[in-house]
């Protein structure tokens, strides 16, 4: 756990406290990740698999989430489940899988800098992301939690990067989310470094190096500000959804990969 303290939005000093550079390839290392499994949501349409290599792997020094179309069992297949929280589980088959890695019960940080070097998929219907949410998830819910997406990009629009942040105050079910965005035009093509840096005053988001968006701390309480306590990170790769799915999913596109170089978390030197 990181201490939060207010300092610059750029420090003159970093100290390194938590990584993966993925430079042993196989699985990722469980002692740093799980995974989330199953029709999760945003009504997507991939299932996450779990330890499926086909889906999540390391490779060549980078960490590799494929989304690959396929027909698929749902392992978690409920019949009755259609009036459920989660109707999707009475999908008896995917179409779509693919995977989300998190650090839920093995690392979460209250502030510092999450930097996280990647190169992004193509395609209608790609929806990759980098982002957090609190620990508190399963007492408070979302967006009570608070939630940091860091990267979110979306295949219909190519070159185009997003920042949000959602909160009990703001997010986007009230219509009065924060957030910002800006072009990365070789994003699919290229690695760049995603980074948010995150005080007692201010979350700074940045594409290498170049801040692009911030949202101050109005100071008003935890409804509009629940970043006062750990979060966790997620990476995930889903395809379709609410967002994703807005122009269709183009099926001729996969499969993609979503490739993530390292996972970096600083802390500023005193």
């Amino acid at each position: 756990m990181l201490l939060l303290v207010a300092w610059p939005a750029l420090a003159a000093n970093w100290k390194l406290v938590w990584a993966d550079e993925f430079d042993q390839p196989g699985r990722p290392d469980p002692a740093k990740w799980t995974y989330e499994t199953g029709f999760v949501r945003n009504h997507e349409a991939q299932l996450y698999t779990r330890d499926r290599a086909e889906n999540a792997r390391v490779e060549n020094g980078v960490l590799i989430l494929e989304a690959r179309k396929e027909h698929f069992k749902n392992p978690a297949f409920n019949p009755a489940a259609t009036n459920s929280p989660n109707p999707q589980l009475s999908r008896e088959f995917a179409e779509y899988t693919s995977a989300s890695l998190t650090t839920r019960g093995r690392a979460s940080w209250t502030g510092g800098r999450i930097e996280v070097r990647a190169k992004l998929p193509a395609g209608r219907g790609t929806w990759p992301a980098i982002w957090t949410l609190g620990t508190n998830f399963a007492q408070v819910g979302w967006p009570a939690c608070g939630e940091m997406d860091i990267m979110e990009f979306v295949g219909f629009d190519p070159g185009i990067i997003h920042a949000n942040v959602h909160t009990r105050k703001y997010n986007h079910a009230r219509h009065n989310g924060r957030g910002g965005q800006t072009a990365v035009p070789d994003a699919s093509t290229a690695f760049h470094v995603y980074a948010l840096e995150w005080s007692t005053e201010r979350l700074d988001f940045f594409v290498d190096d170049r801040k692009y968006f911030s949202c101050l701390n109005e100071k008003t309480g935890v409804a509009a500000w629940p970043f006062d306590r750990d979060q966790y990170l997620i990476l995930n790769f889903a395809i379709g959804g609410d967002w994703g799915a807005q122009e269709g999913i183009d099926d001729a596109a996969f499969p993609q990969r979503f490739e993530i170089d390292y996972v970096r978390i600083y802390r500023p030197q005193p």
